[in-house]
């Protein structure tokens, strides 16, 4: 079964809000899923100890360095989906994770040190596709971003990454109270409180959004590695 996992060289950028979001709405779908946190920090395991999460959606923090495949490729016997939350940094755990991935997702924000850690995050997907002799498939991903307002340093940047050919989300993650609650009350984002959050319907929207797109690239992935065969 498919794993995503979801990697940037620096903290800060959505990462695990990006991978909560996925988790939340395949599993609302319908679909087994397991998050895997391996982020030393545990943003996704203190979000799941809140409480509130799908019936279908498991929280797995036990992977290390040393266990890490072994736990990707032991969910993926028991789900539908892998998620893997890994941490801000380049690692072992990071590259590991990234040999058995179905898709790497690379969270930034618009800003020119982002883009320089996700040229570290693709240089390192490729280094696996070499030493696994597998493709990787992956992409990038905007967060935080405005509805409205495009700065100028975030057009500059999607240029730069259009000239390298590097794939993006054509959605983006955008900047919602409701992401940051559901870190803050636990649960998905249909289970908050109109009279307490603002614009939830629109911050479902682009999640389903992100999520459709997702399930996209695993299939267009995966009819790619058919006809390979």
């Amino acid at each position: 079964m498919p794993t995503i996992a979801f990697a940037c060289g620096k903290g800060g950028v959505g990462k695990s809000t990006s991978a909560v979001i996925l988790a939340t709405e395949l599993a609302q779908r319908g679909a087994e899923v397991t998050i895997i946190d391996a982020d030393p920090n545990r943003p996704v395991s203190r979000w799941s100890m809140r409480g509130g999460l799908p019936e279908k959606l498991i929280v797995n923090a036990d992977a290390t360095e040393d266990t890490i495949i072994d736990t990707i490729e032991t969910e993926a016997l028991k789900s539908t989906f892998v998620i893997v939350d890994l941490e801000g940094t380049a690692s072992m755990t990071v590259a590991y994770a990234m040999s058995r991935a179905d898709l790497v997702i690379i969270p930034i924000q618009g800003s020119f040190l982002d883009a320089a850690e996700a040229g570290k995050a693709v240089a390192l997907v490729r280094q696996q596709e070499r030493a696994f002799s597998r493709k990787i498939p992956f992409a990038i991903l905007l967060t935080r971003t405005s509805t409205t307002i495009r700065p100028r340093t975030l057009q500059s940047i999607m240029g730069e990454l259009a000239q390298k050919s590097l794939p993006v989300f054509e959605t983006q993650i955008h900047e919602r109270d409701a992401y940051k609650a559901i870190f803050a009350f636990g649960g998905t984002l249909d289970d908050l409180d109109v009279a307490q959050v603002p614009n939830i319907p629109t911050a479902l929207a682009n999640a389903r959004a992100f999520t459709a797109e997702v399930l996209s690239m695993l299939k267009q992935n995966t009819s790619a590695d058919q006809q390979a065969a």
